[in-house]
């Protein structure tokens, strides 16, 4: 029997629903020529060719079912593990890669064929050399998967690099959730992953506990930060802030990054992300909690700003000496379209393709705002060959950080956070927020400040205190990566308000400022703990608000938020060297609620490394040998890691 026009087109809209409910498809943009046309991806791998069309993009003709010749399971493997992001109270992403090789495919060459049809006549088709892939998920409220409460299937080919990105959706509000892909139809499986929805709008929570990374740099060492606190099932969920992978050639022979050049295709970047999905303790924190990032500078280019970055700018010369053809706006594009591919993050504007600044409400406990103080629409920064001028213009009104719609939006957000009652804001920044003078660190210099953190952007800064202190917004906690070193500092308007350094009062919240995964530390990557402590101390001399700084440790940090209080812990890790489960407690601080500072003494009065505005540094680990004159880091703890899987 023949099947209906209806039945027919009934399967084409299936089949329609597996390729568009892979979001990929349409990252990063569904407008500007930026998308890919599902009309010529259906086409390309045999779903189909003919003359009726079916619906807006002509999805389906001939009057016959669509088709398409699937890779065999047996070559398949979930190459880059699983990872779950931005997560709402009612749904997830969830993320894996279905590939039959570990490299990415840089060809989308064509070839021809044909296929039986059910009535035996034959059916020509176009797809890529390497044939799409079906990929189904499943979500469960248990480990063993025995309860499936969301589900569904999509398609992925080397158009997008094999990735896979859907959203689970049906989901409870607040609650633990595990899921795995498979590859249809087969005993393939993906790890099993696991993931958390956010509280409801108004839903009463005790506490949420989230760690906080930025810069992982591959070459310089394991990621062991992620894995530690995997390991330790300490969280709830994962901020990054950027800086997730490097744009750099490989400068090491310890760990080699793909390619070995300087990135600017498309195939570069996404192979670049491959290369850092290779590490263990990255792979472990993806399948262990969900994801909220934000890129920094380099997931594209060092010091990006509208136009440009410090080695490649919108000129001619630059496009032909040194980009190998490609242009800023290209490069841009590869880069950030390869992050989406690869990252589990929503994109909340597809119409909008660097839109990355974004929000999430953890039930009346918290806001948290994701802003991108980088690459949406940033004034130039210092580039090497311009920071001579660029100090001239640190208060020039006119300068923008984020780009007015972007800040525009950050202002109203903070406000209707603040109406609605949530206890705190969170505001993930890349750059550190509060004031760096550099004038004894550096000696004698023009300009005491960093151009490129927010201190380049003084009109901006101003703008977002404005916002706090007139509209009496209180309980900020201003979260920040990029410099590689450590800072806690009380979030203060100074010369527009009476701060006291010893007590607190005057500010209008607190900045948490991490150092890097792996990133070397700016102090000087051979310098012992002694040397950077001695510049933390500098730092902390001509910075009345700055009340921690330690610059010696690679690591992370943890905040524990609750309803009363906000408890930040720091963590240092001693070698990066292998892959190992070591660490050092540096500091705990906490913040209370209505207090808009940090609580006195600070940090209870003690740290174990860097510089106390008022306090003791104990450095308790650290020991001297007198025949070799070497100082030993030691008695840290271990977090022990298992090889068994």
């Amino acid at each position: 029997m023949v099947p209906s026009f209806l039945a027919i087109l009934s399967l084409a809209t299936a089949a329609a629903a597996d390729w568009s409910g892979n979001i990929n498809y349409g990252s990063p943009s569904l407008s500007h020529n930026l998308g890919l046309s599902m009309k010529k991806v259906m086409k390309r791998h045999g779903h189909w060719e003919g003359s009726y069309g079916h619906g807006e993009d002509g999805l389906y003709s001939s009057g016959k079912a669509p088709s398409a010749k699937f890779m065999d399971a047996s070559l398949l493997n979930f190459t880059h593990g699983v990872a779950s992001g931005d997560p709402y109270p009612d749904s997830v992403i969830l993320w894996t890669r279905a590939s039959p090789m570990m490299d990415n495919n840089k060809s989308n060459a064509t070839v021809r064929g044909t296929v039986p049809l059910y009535n035996h006549e034959l059916l020509e088709y176009v797809y890529t050399s390497t044939s799409p892939v079906c990929v189904s998920y499943a979500v469960s409220p248990f480990r063993n998967m025995s309860t499936v409460v969301s589900s569904g299937r999509a398609y992925t080919s080397s158009d997008i690099d094999y990735t896979v990105k859907v959203e689970a959706g049906g989901l409870k509000p607040f609650t633990q959730y595990y899921y795995q892909f498979s590859i249809c139809g087969s005993d393939v499986k993906s790890p099993i992953g696991r993931t958390k929805t956010t509280p409801q709008r108004h839903q009463d929570v005790d506490d949420i506990s989230i760690a906080v990374y930025s810069c992982s740099n591959f070459p310089n060492g394991f990621f062991n930060a992620y894995g530690n606190v995997a390991r330790k099932d300490s969280v709830d969920f994962v901020v990054h802030l950027g800086d997730y992978i490097y744009e750099y050639g490989s400068i090491t022979d310890m760990r080699q990054v793909q390619p070995p050049h300087e990135i600017f295709t498309l195939y570069d970047y996404r192979r670049r992300i491959a290369t850092y999905r290779t590490d263990q303790d990255l792979l472990l924190s993806h399948q262990s909690f969900p994801w909220i990032q934000t890129w920094d500078d380099h997931e594209i280019a060092n010091n990006g700003y509208r136009d440009g970055f410090s080695n490649l700018n919108n000129t001619e010369a630059s496009f032909e000496d040194d980009s190998h053809g490609v242009s800023v706006d290209q490069r841009k594009m590869n880069a950030v379209r390869a992050y989406f591919e690869w990252m589990p993050l929503r994109q909340v504007d597809m119409d909008n393709n660097l839109r990355i600044w974004r929000n999430f409400e953890f039930g009346s406990l918290f806001d948290l705002i994701m802003l991108d103080t980088r690459n949406y629409d940033r004034s130039i920064t210092t580039l090497g060959w311009n920071d001579h001028y660029i100090t001239e213009l640190l208060n020039d009104a006119a300068r923008t950080l984020m780009g007015s719609l972007q800040e525009n939006w950050f202002y109203n957000k903070l406000v209707k956070s603040w109406h609605r009652g949530a206890t705190w804001r969170l505001i993930g920044s890349q750059i550190v927020f509060s004031r760096v003078n550099i004038t004894t660190w550096f000696g004698s210099i023009e300009d005491p400040f960093n151009a490129d953190a927010w201190d380049g952007y003084m009109a901006n800064k101003n703008r977002t205190l404005q916002t706090l202190y007139e509209q009496d917004i209180g309980n900020n906690i201003m979260l920040a990566g990029d410099s590689h070193l450590n800072w806690v500092s009380d979030l203060v308007w100074l010369d527009h308000t009476n701060y006291s350094s010893a007590s607190g009062k005057g500010a209008v919240g607190v900045e948490f400022a991490g150092t890097a995964v792996s990133s070397s530390s700016p102090f000087g990557a051979d310098s012992t703990v002694f040397e950077c402590n001695n510049q933390s101390r500098l730092l902390i001399h001509d910075n009345e608000e700055l009340q921690w700084q330690e610059g010696y440790y690679r690591g992370y940090y943890q905040l524990r938020i609750s309803p009363r209080e906000v408890s930040a812990e720091y963590f240092g890790l001693p070698s990066l060297l292998t892959r190992n489960g070591y660490e050092v407690s540096l500091a705990n601080f906490t913040v209370e609620d209505g207090a808009n500072r940090l609580s006195r003494p600070v940090a209870g009065g003690v740290v174990e490394n860097g510089a106390l505005q008022r306090g003791e540094v104990r450095m308790s680990n650290v020991t001297h040998d007198t025949n070799s004159g070497e100082w030993f880091v030691h008695d840290f703890a271990r977090v022990t890691i298992d090889t068994s899987g």
